[in-house]
């Protein structure tokens, strides 16, 4: 079994959709306010038994779990294998992991090295370059001392094309080392430039102190605001926790890490003598993160904006628990200030916040109880559908029974039922299962897709296919590791190269793709029989959805513009439907099975 198979037969998409949207049971799939856009009416919608997502608002499309992980955290197939191989336990390789060989520790010094000399280099042009007084007055705008620039070790990167390539040149860095460590990129015209230009420069340190990465911001309107380094042999995202290197004393002695969002909050925090502070890389906060977090504490406080807090706290903050195994808790920001501007304002109002910040379950119970009327029926059992879920993601059984309690005293009800109720939940299901029935249902949806592998079969081995590849778009293919693969082949100007584009973790599949042994002859009309089916079998799946949502709006007496919406999204599928059978009907002859 393939790395990305385990992972899929690992994962319950449910449960990792759920944490970042709250997901209620809608008949044989789960609904939820879709995490991508705003809207006030649920249009997402989860398939357990298919382990898919659909959309059927203003995003209109879906997919399985590896393409929601991309989507939501901005990251491509390989980081989001790698985030779902640590959640499940699976190890995953990489081509950016280094071996343990001599030869590899070398070539991983000399990227170290080469961002030591690069973040040297910025911050010395922050310090002294003409070029650089903009830079210079933001951070005195934006409060910070000259201690701080130095001790995190701010920059500044000019405003041209190879300052650094020929800086670093000069010092005896080969080209081929600056872009793996990510210094440097390598345009269409296979020319080679600096990556950062003309921004403030943050260098990204590990535990170790060593210079992992950096971060970039821009001064003026330009995007993207902010740019950090790509994934490579030395930084990891995924993995990274900027100030963790002048943290870990302060969090181990005050056995507490306090999570913010942003590089400025916390220089700030550090600034004004609260050295326990950390923020991630731009994205929300990882297991990997947390486990790091681990070592140094097991309490860990969120900090977060007026408009995140909510959302990180409820659909977070218990996964944190689990991992953490203790309380998270969360500080409420006021007016919707960042923690810098807090902290500037009056130090000892941060820490009075701090000192008072509320357990994550309880934040969570008083946002979702603060919107309904707990006299009323309806918002009682609307509390229990938003928070029981809540309660049953708590594996510390006294912790859970305490909360289970709570809310039984919330919508007045007896604890009895609410326990028989969360008893019927998924994992009890699952217990009784057996090991081979649940393997079975594991397995079926999402450990081959027979029709998209001949499919990719047909492109790998017939070049001459590619000229048609329009009629065949990505999302015909319903397998992340798939629709990898077809993009890559899309791309590729050599076949031969596939490989260099793709995660070392797809290479097995690729290769068992070109191995296969396909039937000669009528391959055009072989490719033309094979997209036809995709494509019918993507409408079909789009209008069993549909359907399904229609009448739940229907049942539930939905909005009469969202009924009208997906009456109409009906009636465009239903046309392509028919185009497809109109085509089926004029050929005379079948395709061979996959």
């Amino acid at each position: 079994m393939s790395v990305t198979d385990e992972i899929k037969q690992r994962t319950d998409i449910v449960e990792v959709i759920g944490q970042h949207t709250a997901l209620a049971k809608a008949g044989r799939t789960f609904r939820g306010l879709c995490p991508f856009h705003s809207e006030k009416t649920p249009s997402f919608f989860v398939y357990p038994e298919q382990q898919s997502w659909h959309c059927f608002g203003a995003c209109n499309t879906g997919g399985d779990v590896f393409s929601f992980v991309m989507k939501k955290e901005g990251i491509d197939f390989g980081e989001a294998l790698k985030l779902l191989g640590e959640r499940t336990g699976v190890a995953v390789h990489s081509k950016y992991e280094p071996g343990v060989g001599k030869k590899e520790k070398e070539q991983l010094e000399r990227l170290y090295q080469a961002n030591l000399a690069a973040a040297q280099y910025y911050h010395n042009l922050l310090l002294n370059s003409p070029a650089a007084e903009k830079v210079r007055s933001y951070l005195a705008g934006r409060g910070l001392s000259s201690k701080s620039i130095t001790d995190f070790q701010l920059g500044f990167s000019p405003d041209g094309w190879e300052f650094l390539k020929k800086y670093l040149a000069e010092r005896g860095y080969q080209e081929s080392e600056l872009l793996t460590a990510g210094l440097i990129i390598e345009a269409d015209d296979k020319r080679t430039h600096d990556r950062f230009r003309n921004r403030l420069m943050f260098p990204i340190l590990d535990a170790k102190g060593r210079v992992t990465g950096f971060g970039g911001r821009v001064l003026d309107d330009s995007l993207p605001k902010y740019l950090n380094s790509p994934q490579t042999p030395a930084f990891d995202k995924s993995s990274s926790l900027y100030g963790i290197h002048l943290a870990q004393p302060a969090i181990r002695k005050q056995e507490m890490a306090i999570i913010v969002e942003g590089y400025m909050d916390v220089i700030i925090a550090h600034q004004y003598g609260f050295s326990n502070v950390v923020a991630p890389m731009g994205t929300a906060i990882t297991d990997r993160q947390v486990g790091t977090i681990k070592k140094l504490s097991r309490n860990m406080v969120l900090a977060l904006d007026s408009d995140a807090a909510g959302e990180e706290a409820m659909l977070r903050g218990i996964v944190y628990e689990n991992t953490l195994d203790a309380e998270v808790k969360v500080i409420i920001l006021p007016g919707g200030k960042d923690p810098d501007e807090v902290i500037k304002e009056d130090k000892s109002n941060w820490q009075k916040l701090v000192e008072s910040a509320m357990p994550v379950v309880d934040y969570t119970f008083n946002m979702v109880t603060s919107k309904l009327d707990l006299s009323t029926a309806r918002d009682k059992a609307a509390a229990v559908d938003k928070l029981l879920p809540v309660v049953a993601g708590i594996t510390n059984i006294v912790r859970r029974d305490h909360y289970l309690r709570r809310l039984a005293e919330l919508v007045n009800t007896s604890y009895a039922h609410l326990e028989t109720v969360l008893s019927r939940s998924k994992p009890d299901r699952k217990a009784r299962e057996t090991k081979q029935e649940a393997t079975s249902r594991a397995l079926r949806p999402v450990l081959s897709n027979p029709l998209e592998e001949y499919c990719l079969a047909l492109l790998l081995k017939h070049p001459q296919l590619k000229a048609r590849c329009r009629e065949l778009p990505p999302e015909y293919f319903q397998s992340s590791e798939n629709r990898e693969i077809f993009i890559s082949w899309q791309n590729a100007e050599d076949p031969a190269l596939i490989k260099n584009a793709l995660d070392v973790n797809i290479h097995e599949h690729l290769d068992s793709l070109l191995g296969r042994e396909l039937p000669y002859g009528n391959i055009e009309q072989k490719y033309s029989d094979t997209v036809l089916r995709l494509r019918e079998r993507h409408l079909r799946g789009l209008e069993a959805k549909r359907a399904a949502v229609f009448s739940l709006e229907a049942e539930s007496g939905g909005a009469s513009a969202a009924l009208m919406k997906l009456q109409e999204q009906g009636m465009e599928v239903s046309v392509q439907l028919g185009e497809v059978f109109t085509q089926k009907s004029r050929k005379r002859f079948r395709l061979p099975k996959p």
